[in-house]
């Protein structure tokens, strides 16, 4: 980057496709949804045209400058404070009317600016036509066609940035009508009073006239600037009284009414234009009466194919770990290192890797409903029942985007405007399943149900998630942060075919995520467990491992008297000594400093039917919860080596476990503390040490008395 490199904000209303453009500029691979919230904070990325170097800027989403969410406050700051060398307003043709209400406000700024109309096919196919010469002309910035989805225009677009950042955009302005303009003369000439404005002074002043909280505050602060904010309110007082309407009210009907008479000037519409394909599906998909079960069947059919047809690679892949480890294993003399690679970073990691396949189908399929517009329906459906606990649909989004990671789920509430909301769901967002409790899910799954029955089994612990964040979120709503609900407002985009690009980019980035977090922090704890279940090493009667008769195993003075009956029975010595040998192995892993840690955990976890591995692997999975498969992976690895079966196999062979006590553990893991990614994101995102740690605890108690009574209840009922 060169000192003369440019800034260029790519700004819009959500859904537009700025993301989209932003990626054909820049070769980056930023997640594309068609769904509001998917960009929350600016993204950055470089290009070069014709010799010069330029920052290309991904703003968040934004109906007007008037924020009222914090990604809507993001995008305002990157305009306002980063003073950016030129704004390119992403606008989706197809919408162009709505999408021109932002327009006209940026035009305001007085900035260098240009127009991107996006989605110019789809509009062509409704029969929209645009003049964009005419429109180009009457704003008095160049115009560009784009396809954002086939990469058409993104030429012409970096050819006009890279020759326009240094042209001035011609004067802009509304004429707000009697009433208004006064007040926006008065307000301006007493700015040029105050110090240290850095905005265009009409456009500040129009922000005074509409009682922007922030714009108001930053004048209070400068010199002068209290007499501009009397002046204001004088004004906007003086209009209520004579108009019987808020100064705001008339500043925003007048931006409408210049955008449709903009519009019908620009543009030609059919007849049949209001009524779109879209349209026509929605009203099966979005059915009073039909909607939920549809969204609810898609939701039972996702995970049944997940399950189901992951199952196979996955036990492909599964095989070549297997493979792998016996010949790492028949590589190496035997020892602690030996035991390391093998029962520590094979047994461990390769448990987790193994999974892989399910979390491919499952960003396949949220990719999928996400790029064809289904997620912004599945808010619509779901807002009744959302408004029931205090809620509205649009909280939704962030919750289904939940299933792929917590993560970025959390940061989505941005797109929140009311604060109370975002609190709210920000709280019981670690309830929706992430993909890194996929592995944990399917393991029990295949484990301990019939392969008919774990499809369902899998759904049904999703939808539990979904069950108890609405009840928690209804319990905080009306006790923690009481307030009447807002009504629902969201924008339903166009139903689009997936492209390749982006679903494949979708799946590669949360793979890599994942393959990332197996050769990182889930090697590192596999390592850890490793030590924990081979140390202290107490070598107990190692000797005898190299006898292999029945002499030996019947000298042994710490063999069981059952074993002490199987040895001196008229037995094979390869069938008594690996008897001999498991049992050695399950003593030193029950005296190792995993062990005691699980015993001295077991008496609080056995009224949920969990024993001591189970308590380790839960303490251990706190730092990500696929760390749950991987630390079983070791113990079972450590206690059974010469078995030599799957993961799977050796918990079914576990008297410990149950099909019960696997529908509680999943319950446990579902609900109980997010890892430590989300517990950081929920520090950062509410400002406060207070609110990860009530997640925390909150969280891990609720999932104790639920796992609780599904053992004892289970148990009473004899399963």
């Amino acid at each position: 980057m060169t000192a003369q490199c440019l800034t260029v904000a790519l700004a819009g209303n959500p859904n537009c496709g700025k993301t989209t453009i932003f990626n054909n500029i820049t070769g980056a691979r930023q997640h594309v949804g068609n769904y509001p919230g998917v960009t929350v904070e600016k993204k950055e990325g470089f290009c070069r045209r014709k010799g010069q170097d330029i920052l290309v800027v991904d703003l968040p989403g934004s109906y007007s400058l008037t924020a009222h969410s914090p990604d809507e406050a993001a995008a305002r700051r990157a305009i306002l404070d980063d003073r950016p060398d030129m704004i390119v307003n992403i606008l989706d043709a197809s919408n162009l009317e709505r999408n021109l209400y932002l327009a006209v406000q940026l035009l305001e700024l007085g900035r260098p600016m240009a127009m991107g109309l996006n989605m110019t096919d789809v509009a062509q196919r409704r029969g929209l036509s645009i003049d964009t010469a005419a429109l180009s002309q009457r704003l008095g910035i160049p115009v560009v066609c784009l396809v954002g989805s086939r990469n058409q225009g993104t030429e012409d677009l970096l050819d006009l940035v890279a020759g326009e950042t240094t042209r001035e955009t011609a004067a802009f302005a509304i004429d707000y009508g009697p009433e208004i303009e006064p007040a926006i003369k008065a307000v301006s000439d007493a700015l040029l009073m105050v110090s240290g404005v850095r905005y265009p002074l009409r456009w500040l002043a129009i922000r005074l006239l509409e009682e922007d909280g922030e714009m108001s505050e930053l004048v209070m602060k400068l010199s002068g600037g209290e007499r501009s904010l009397k002046i204001a309110q004088t004004h906007r007082k003086r209009i209520q009284e004579t108009t019987g309407e808020a100064a705001e009210s008339l500043l925003v009907s007048s931006r409408y009414a210049f955008v449709g008479q903009l519009f019908r000037e620009v543009a030609q519409t059919p007849a049949e234009f209001g009524v779109t394909p879209s349209d026509r599906i929605d009203r099966v998909l979005t059915h009073r009466w039909l909607g939920l079960p549809i969204f609810l069947g898609i939701m039972w059919l996702l995970f049944n194919m997940v399950f189901t047809v992951g199952q196979y690679p996955q036990d492909w892949l599964e095989g070549v770990m297997k493979m792998f480890g016996t010949w790492v294993g028949g590589q190496m003399a035997e020892g602690e290192l030996r035991s390391l690679l093998v029962d520590g970073v094979v047994g461990g990691v390769g448990s987790v890797v193994s999974f892989l396949p399910q979390i491919l189908l499952l960003f396949l399929a949220i990719s999928l409903l996400e790029d064809t517009g289904y997620m912004a329906r599945a808010a619509f459906v779901m807002d009744r029942l959302m408004r029931s606990v205090g809620l509205h649909g649009k909280a939704f989004i962030p919750l289904l985007l939940g299933f792929g990671c917590n993560v970025p789920a959390i940061m989505g509430t941005r797109t929140l405007e009311n604060p109370r909301d975002r609190m709210v769901t920000i709280l019981v967002m670690p309830m929706m399943s992430c993909s890194a409790r996929l592995p944990v899910y399917t393991l029990l799954a295949g484990a301990f149900f019939a392969e008919e029955m774990a499809g369902t089994v899998l759904f049904g612990v999703y939808l539990l998630g979904i069950i108890m964040a609405v009840a928690t979120a209804k319990i905080f709503r009306r006790w923690m942060f009481p307030g009447v609900a807002e009504s629902f407002v969201m924008e339903m985009p166009q139903y689009h075919w997936p492209t390749l690009r982006s679903v494949t980019i979708h799946m590669w980035e949360r793979s890599a995520l994942y393959l990332k977090k197996a050769g990182t922090l889930i090697l590192a704890a596999s390592v850890l467990v490793w030590f924990l279940t081979n140390y202290p090493n107490t070598d107990m009667n190692q000797e005898t491992l190299a006898v292999g008769n029945t002499a030996a195993v019947t000298a042994m003075a710490d063999i069981p008297e059952e074993l002490e009956a199987t040895a001196t029975e008229d037995v094979p010595d390869d069938e008594a000594k690996a008897a001999m040998e498991k049992q050695l192995a399950a003593e030193k892993l029950a005296n190792s400093y995993a062990g005691q840690l699980g015993q001295t955990m077991e008496p609080l976890i056995k009224p949920l039917g969990f024993d001591w591995k189970m308590g380790v692997g839960l303490l251990s999975a706190v730092a990500a919860k696929e760390v749950l498969v991987s630390t079983l992976g070791t113990i079972y690895s450590t206690g059974d080596a010469e078995d030599g079966g799957a993961l799977q196999e050796a918990m079914a062979a576990d008297p410990a476990f149950r099909p019960l006590v696997a529908l509680a553990l999943m319950v446990f893991t579902l609900l109980y503390s997010p890892c430590l990614a989300a517990l950081a994101v929920i520090r950062r995102e509410t400002d406060s040490w207070r609110w990860p740690l009530f997640s925390f605890v909150y969280s891990t108690a609720l999932a104790y008395v639920l796992a609780l009574v599904i053992y004892q209840a289970g148990s009473y009922l004899g399963y």
